[in-house]
């Protein structure tokens, strides 16, 4: 659904872009000059100038993503901060126009707006997937079945064209042809029930929560018992190897124990079939050991 903005700020909106589109183009050589005279000198009104003669820019990218749903006035906004920062970085002597070199910076801007706002769900998380959310309609338009639903060989050429997998696009696909929908909105408008009512809660109830917290400490006592009948040069093994976040290896137990790595090996597993001994006599079935899915 296209965002609508109210009156006044359509008013805004709209004599910002006549502001914009009347303000004089520069050529070569003021742009030059004025983008050496930020970078050398620093001069915060060359950096205006320069600025407000692209405004027009960002008013006709911002035109592209028209159709994502999103205020014209928030995109216009978002372009001119990269305006800005093309602006900032921009080196006149590369040779390169200003418009030529903010146009990438005032899209990327823009991209990254809208990917993190039309919906509430992120899209967009690797440079394929970007890629295919802001190419998928324009492919689509190219496909001869026009506003019909993509058979799996036109997937597969989309695929195909943006380097991306087929399932990628079947699931952009199903993203556009769905929009967002509030868990609290109402089933119907005469009925007072909302969608998350009808949804299961597949969280533990308390009573699980709570057995499972007195079963994890239980759990856990007994393996503390079962480490204490080890030797203290098994105990330091299992320690170390086993119970820190990040274990040392053997060739550094080697070393502090004055023994081949290959006799740590040895002790290590020993220990294990210790602990293992000592808590399966806990317990009559081995699956009560592990802590519920």
């Amino acid at each position: 659904m296209a965002y609508i903005d109210d009156p006044i700020t359509q008013r805004a909106n709209l004599d910002y872009i006549k502001a914009a589109m009347r303000r004089p183009l520069l050529d070569r050589s003021d742009e030059f000059a004025l983008a050496e005279r930020w970078r050398n000198h620093k001069d915060a009104k060359a950096l205006h100038a320069l600025i407000n003669s692209y405004a027009r820019l960002v008013v006709s990218v911002a035109a592209r993503f028209r159709n994502y749903g999103l205020p014209t006035g928030d995109l216009i906004q978002e372009g001119n901060v990269g305006l800005m920062q093309a602006a900032a970085r921009f080196e006149p002597d590369r040779a390169v126009r200003f418009s030529t070199y903010a146009t990438w910076w005032i899209r990327s801007a823009m991209q990254d707006y809208v990917l993190r706002n039309w919906s509430i769900v992120r899209t967009g998380t690797t440079a394929a997937q970007k890629s295919l959310f802001f190419n998928l309609r324009r492919l689509r338009g190219k496909i001869e079945n026009g506003g019909e639903s993509l058979t799996d060989e036109n997937r597969q050429w989309i695929a195909d064209q943006l380097k991306v997998g087929l399932s990628d696009v079947t699931e952009m696909e199903i993203r556009f042809a769905g929009a967002d929908q509030s868990l609290n909105a109402p089933l119907r408008d005469s009925s007072d029930d909302e969608l998350q009512d009808f949804m299961p809660d597949t969280a533990p109830n308390p009573e699980d929560v709570v057995i499972g917290l007195r079963d994890s400490a239980t759990r856990s006592r007994w393996l503390a018992e079962a480490i204490s009948g080890l030797t203290p040069r098994e105990q330091q093994i299992i320690r170390l190897r086993r119970l820190e976040d990040e274990g040392v290896t053997l060739e550094y137990l080697g070393k502090e124990f004055g023994i081949s790595k290959e006799r740590v090996r040895q002790l290590e597993q020993r220990a294990m079939h210790k602990l293992r001994a000592a808590m399966m006599r806990r317990v009559e079935i081995r699956s009560d050991l592990l802590p519920p899915v």
